[in-house]
C-alpha cells in the first residue's frame, strides 16, 4: 500500500483574503485533506471555514501539537498516513515548521520514510526581511530574546555583534511585549545599528520602516498588540 503525504499548509497573517496570499491551487489542496496536526485547533477550524464555509469539520480529524510535542503523540496521525491518507500540517499562522512545532512533525515524517510537500504561501520572516532594505544574502533568525531585561539586553548586543560581519539579525516577540523589546533595542543598540521594524505584514494595518537607532528615538511607534518581525544590520 502506498503511503499518503503529509503536506505542510500555510495559512493567513491575519488578513482574512485569503485571494491575497494563499494561491488558488493551494486552497483546493487544504480542502482536499480531512487530517491535520495543528498548533491551535481552533484557528485551525476557523481557516478551514474561512477557505470553505462549508468545510466538513466534523468529517475530519485533528491533532494538537506543541513545541513539546513527541512523534509518539502523534502515532494515530502517522498510522493514517502510512495507510495511505494525506495529512495537513498547520501553524497558527503564516508557514508551518518555521518558528512553529510543525517542523518536529515534518522531521517525524521523514524518520517514516513519508513524503513531505510544503505549499506556498506568507512568511512573515521571509517578507518582512525582503522588504527590510538589508542583507538577504547572509541572515540569521533568532526567534525569541531572553525575558529578563539583562539577559535581553546582552542578548541584543551579541545580536549587534554579529551583524557587524554582514549578517542580517532577526528576531520576533509576543504581542504584548513588543513595545518593551523596542524600547530595549534602540536604549542598547549603537546609534548608526539599523533596525527593521515589519509590523502586521499583509494586513491593512501593514508597517514596514527601517531607520537607525538613533533616528528611531525621535520617532514615535505604538507596537502593543501587533505581530511585529525585527531585524538589526550595523552593516549598511
Amino acid at each position: 500500500m502506498m503511503s499518503g503525504s503529509v503536506y505542510m499548509i500555510p495559512v493567513t497573517l491575519g488578513d482574512p483574503d485569503t485571494g491575497a496570499t494563499i494561491p488558488v491551487r493551494v486552497c483546493d489542496i487544504t480542502r482536499s485533506l480531512r487530517l491535520f496536526a495543528v498548533e491551535d485547533l481552533r484557528s485551525a477550524r476557523r481557516y478551514l471555514r474561512l477557505i470553505d464555509k462549508s468545510f466538513p469539520i466534523d468529517d475530519s480529524q485533528f491533532f494538537s501539537i506543541g513545541k513539546h510535542s513527541s512523534g509518539e503523540e502523534l502515532e494515530p496521525f502517522f498510522n493514517m498516513v502510512e495507510k495511505g491518507m494525506d495529512g495537513g500540517v498547520m501553524s497558527e499562522a503564516g508557514m508551518p515548521g518555521i518558528a512553529d512545532p510543525g517542523a518536529m512533525v515534518a522531521l517525524e515524517a521523514h524518520r517514516r520514510g513519508i513524503k513531505v510537500i510544503p505549499l506556498t504561501g506568507p512568511s512573515s520572516i521571509m517578507l518582512g526581511l525582503s522588504a527590510s532594505g538589508l542583507n538577504g544574502q547572509s541572515f540569521a533568525f533568532n526567534g525569541y530574546l531572553p525575558l529578563s531585561p539583562a539577559e535581553r539586553s546582552v542578548a541584543i548586543k551579541e545580536l549587534e555583534r554579529r551583524s557587524s560581519g554582514g549578517q542580517t539579525q532577526i528576531f520576533i516577540e509576543t504581542p504584548f511585549r513588543n513595545q518593551k523589546m523596542f524600547d530595549d533595542i534602540i536604549s542598547t543598540c549603537k546609534p548608526a545599528t539599523m533596525l527593521c521594524v515589519a509590523c502586521d505584514i499583509t494586513s491593512q494595518t501593514e508597517e514596514i520602516m527601517t531607520l537607525t537607532a538613533s533616528d528611531w528615538k525621535k520617532k514615535k511607534i505604538s507596537l502593543a498588540g501587533r505581530q511585529v518581525v525585527f531585524m538589526i544590520s550595523t552593516r549598511h
